[in-house]
């Protein structure tokens, strides 16, 4: 009953995605991951109800989809982030394991349907060697690209830091879990070699998914956010003076004059101490660029050099600054913290505590009562 749930909440998902209009191409690896899942887990509970062996060619079908399982996660990964390969070709270079396992159990798909079952009930001890190996790169796999997901995931919040000065519902939290998840089943793979714990992990993952499609609808409702682009466009005329001496590498393309930051940096404060943007809860660097005529990348550039932040810890520092200033006046006691947190232009209750604890070293509560 708990493989059939499994197997149903996989259908059921495909069919969500199916019945999604302008799919993105992460929906679309999304789509085939689910086919793959749901073909996978079908097989393996006929497999445990001897069903399989009525068609004993299809005996093995399965042996390189738990390898397909990770490399379809961290494509997903790649194109909801935007951090895509630049060679698309590359991408068949992570599918070369999967294809080994196929071209290596070519004996055994030689085998005629008798011969077959009896290779599958004895363990196949007569490819042992096989075995070990589809173990190994099995292993070897999910555990890489769980953890390759989870790079792709730190390096898309670190992104959008960049960009945005509320990343709550950005971050791809939900991923993060799933990739975590996926690498969970990878270390039960370690400890069990009972197909049945595994593939229990494997209906607790597609559960996951299905929690979080449904409840958060990020899934479905693909959110993609493009990675900052720290270099001017080539057709983007600069001042061609001597740039800072001080510039990082990182903007070393920038063509960001001293007294071109100098003059951002003194309008930026001007703007900020005169109309509060801050308070704007979706306020980001391209609409502050906008206001202040600027590139997006300057402006970026300026507040990282002369903030010592990135964008999203800046203007963050001064909600928390503002909410100080308000909290402490006396007509403003009839209203609860949270309230004027809010009124600073933060969305959520723990992104106002997380940075008032990095910018104060307390709590609200302690802070005030000090």
């Amino acid at each position: 009953m708990f493989f059939i749930l499994g197997i149903s909440i996989s259908v059921f998902l495909l069919f969500l995605l199916l019945i999604k209009k302008d799919k993105s191409s992460a929906d679309k690896i999304l789509l085939i991951w689910l086919v793959l899942l749901s073909i996978h887990q079908f097989y393996h509970f006929q497999f445990i109800r001897g069903e399989v062996n009525k068609f004993p060619h299809l005996l093995g079908i399965d042996f390189c989809m738990p390898i397909i399982h990770g490399v379809l996660l961290y494509f997903y990964a790649m194109e909801i982030t935007q951090q895509q390969l630049k060679n698309k070709w590359k991408y068949l270079l992570h599918f070369i394991p999967a294809i080994s396992l196929i071209l290596f159990a070519i004996p055994f798909y030689s085998l005629s349907g008798a011969e077959k079952i009896v290779a599958m009930e004895n363990g196949g001890q007569d490819y042992l060697w096989y075995v070990i190996y589809q173990n190994v790169v099995t292993f070897l796999s999910g555990v890489i690209y769980s953890i390759l997901t989870l790079l792709l995931i730190r390096k898309h919040q670190k992104n959008i830091q960049e960009k945005f000065s509320n990343t709550d519902e950005k971050e791809l939290q939900w991923l993060k879990y799933l990739s975590i998840g996926l690498g969970i089943i990878w270390f039960i793979v370690i400890f069990s070699n009972d197909t049945t714990i595994i593939f229990s992990g494997v209906v607790v993952f597609v559960l996951f998914i299905g929690f979080f499609g449904i409840n958060q609808m990020n899934i479905f409702q693909t959110n993609s956010v493009a990675p900052i682009n720290l270099e001017v466009p080539k057709n983007e005329k600069v001042e061609k003076t001597m740039p800072l001496s001080s510039a990082t590498k990182r903007y070393a393309k920038s063509g960001l004059t001293k007294e071109m930051a100098e003059k951002i940096y003194s309008n930026l404060n001007q703007l900020m101490d005169e109309e509060s943007l801050f308070n704007d809860n979706d306020i980001t660097l391209t609409e502050l660029a906008k206001r202040l005529d600027v590139h997006s990348n300057h402006l970026s550039q300026v507040i990282n050099e002369k903030e010592e932040k990135n964008f999203y810890n800046y203007i963050n520092s001064l909600r928390i600054k503002e909410f100080i200033k308000l909290a402490s006046l006396p007509e403003n006691k009839k209203f609860t913290l949270l309230s004027l947190a809010y009124d600073c232009g933060f969305n959520s209750k723990s992104t106002f505590n997380k940075h008032f604890k990095e910018n104060t070293g307390k709590t609200p509560t302690a802070y005030f009562k000090s």
